[in-house]
């Protein structure tokens, strides 16, 4: 059976945000997308960019993985499926989107797996496989601080690093950058706090979004 859960949500969403911005969707469908921010977030249930920068539809193109990680660019890896990478190049050559935006996260169960060395969820370990790719980002970080909840930060903003780094091995990300067409940024959401971080691009150290944020 359809999850409940789904179900009353989706009528509330007909007789509320739906009936309030028909017009909208109507528009989006017969003209098509226009997002001019890519953002590149975690899969995490915590972590809703739509929500976080309450935005309404047709406003941001949105991928989700685990850990918000960007792969370098791999034109001849023909026997792999690139999901993060295609999302990456039609928001990119397609949508022609002028910001891209790394989003991390506290508490990133993805990064913590890779920090406490975890038993492979299934024999194929997907996760593994995929968090293997921040051994540089943890290898660069140094020993640890001996402190386990800031040495996890400092790799989930490491991460986000990484992810901005390996956003420049895309060529067409590359020129538009180099043309001033695009712009890329880096912020980091606390769950608990819902402060936003963003990233200085030149220092990469992260200060608060807002210098007052309401309480």
């Amino acid at each position: 059976m359809f999850p409940k859960r789904l179900t009353d949500g989706y009528q509330a969403f007909l007789q509320g945000r739906f009936h309030a911005e028909r017009s909208r969707y109507e528009a989006l469908a017969e003209k098509g997308q226009h997002p001019e921010i890519l953002i590149i977030s975690c899969c995490d249930s915590r972590v809703s960019p739509e929500a976080i920068f309450d935005v309404g539809p047709g406003e941001l193109f949105v991928v989700r993985n685990v850990a918000n990680l960007v792969p370098p660019c791999e034109p001849d890896a023909e026997s792999s499926y690139h999901g993060t990478s295609s999302a990456i190049e039609f928001a990119v050559n397609g949508l022609k989107v002028k910001h891209v935006v790394v989003m991390g996260h506290a508490s990133c169960g993805g990064i913590r797996s890779f920090y406490d060395e975890s038993q492979p969820l299934s024999k194929m370990n997907f996760i593994g496989k995929w968090m293997s790719q921040i051994a540089p980002v943890a290898d660069a970080l140094g020993d640890s601080t001996g402190n386990r909840e800031q040495d996890l930060k400092r790799l989930e903003l490491g991460v986000i690093g990484h992810s901005l780094r390996n956003l420049m091995t895309f060529p067409s990300v590359q020129r538009r950058v180099a043309e001033g067409e695009l712009q890329l940024h880096g912020c980091y959401f606390g769950v608990a706090t819902g402060l936003l971080y963003v990233r200085d691009p030149g220092t990469g150290e992260f200060a608060p979004c807002l210098e007052q944020p309401l309480g």
